[in-house]
C-alpha cells in the first residue's frame, strides 16, 4: 500500500506474507517503491528473518545498504525488544540508525507518523542524505 505520511511518499508493506530473506527479495521490494514513487519504506519486522537481528549475519547490514544506495529511506516496524535484549551489538545499531534518517526502528506506525511530522516541522528533508 502506497500512501503519504507527512509529505513524505511511503510504501507500508503488508505484514502478511513470506519474510524477505535474500537480495532478490530486497531488489524487489526496492523495485516497487519506485515503482510507486516512495520515498520510504515501512517494513514490519514480522518479515524479517531471525538472522536479520543477528548482525554476525550481515542481512541487516546488507539489506541497509542497499537502501542507502537507491536513496529510499527504510523504516522496521514492530516490537524487536527480545531482539535487542539478547544483543547489546544490536541495540546500539537500533539506536545509531534511529539518530539518523536512512534507517529506523520503531514500534508502531503511529510513531513513525509522530517522528515525521517531527520532521516535517524542521524542514523538508533531504531524502539523498
Amino acid at each position: 500500500m502506497t500512501t503519504e505520511l507527512h509529505g513524505v511518499p511511503t510504501m507500508i508493506v503488508s505484514p502478511e506474507g513470506p519474510p524477505f530473506t535474500g537480495e532478490v527479495d530486497v531488489t524487489d521490494l526496492i523495485g516497487d517503491a519506485f515503482g510507486c514513487a516512495a520515498e520510504l519504506v515501512v517494513l514490519p519486522a514480522d518479515r524479517l528473518p531471525a538472522e536479520f537481528f543477528t548482525l554476525r549475519s550481515g542481512i541487516a547490514g546488507a539489506i541497509a545498504q542497499k537502501f542507502v544506495n537507491y536513496h529510499i529511506r527504510l523504516v522496521i516496524i514492530g516490537d524487536i525488544s527480545e531482539h535487542v535484549e539478547r544483543s547489546t551489538a544490536l541495540r546500539d545499531f537500533v539506536v545509531e540508525t534511529n539518530r539518523g534518517r536512512q534507517l529506523w526502528f520503531l514500534p508502531t506506525l503511529a510513531d513513525l507518523e509522530t517522528r515525521l511530522a517531527g520532521s516535517a516541522s524542521a524542514g523538508a528533508p533531504d531524502r539523498h542524505h
